[in-house]
């Protein structure tokens, strides 16, 4: 059954044999982790430039207004389709690339207590997701420590604060 992997393989006229990596149904984290796999098989393949490719469809969520989904529609308003693409590699070949950014440092965490703070489920009517009303608050409560060890690696001092 071929997938969008197999489309974007032959538009782009690329070899049959070239690898392709697909992730399906990962919603919002999905993008960073490509990224984090694209960075970490550059970096291991000398030479190697990896073609991410990120595809957020939520237009299969859309249903009409209801008093029993609200957080659907809070939801729909909230996310939305969107793509991107980007070219990673590691090492550049002077004179023939010219990288635009750098990937330093990639990371994922998990946020206390937000098990379940979105939810989705595919149903007969299609795919649904709830939204807890915790949500704002959690970013809020979680997003100066995120940040901060986020850009810890890049040189801070300990107890130094980039945010907050």
């Amino acid at each position: 059954m071929p997938g969008a992997d197999y489309q974007l393989t032959n538009l782009l006229g690329l070899r049959p044999t070239v690898k392709r990596f697909m992730m399906y149904q990962q919603g919002c984290f999905a993008g960073t982790t490509v990224l984090r796999l694209a960075k970490d098989l550059s970096e291991n393949n000398k030479g190697a430039r990896v073609l991410a490719v990120c595809s957020e469809i939520t237009a299969v969520t859309f249903r009409g207004p209801s008093d029993s989904h609200l957080d659907s529609l809070v939801g729909q308003a909230l996310f939305g389709d969107g793509a991107g693409v980007v070219i990673v590699g590691s090492d550049p070949v002077p004179l023939v690339e010219r990288p635009i950014f750098e990937l330093v440092f990639i990371a994922q965490t998990l946020v206390p207590d937000s098990h379940g703070a979105i939810d989705g489920h595919l149903r007969e009517v299609g795919l649904t997701f709830h939204l807890l009303k915790d949500v704002p608050g959690l970013v809020s409560k979680n997003i100066d420590k995120c940040l901060n060890d986020a850009f810890k690696p890049l040189g801070s001092r300990t107890g130094t604060r980039f945010f907050g």
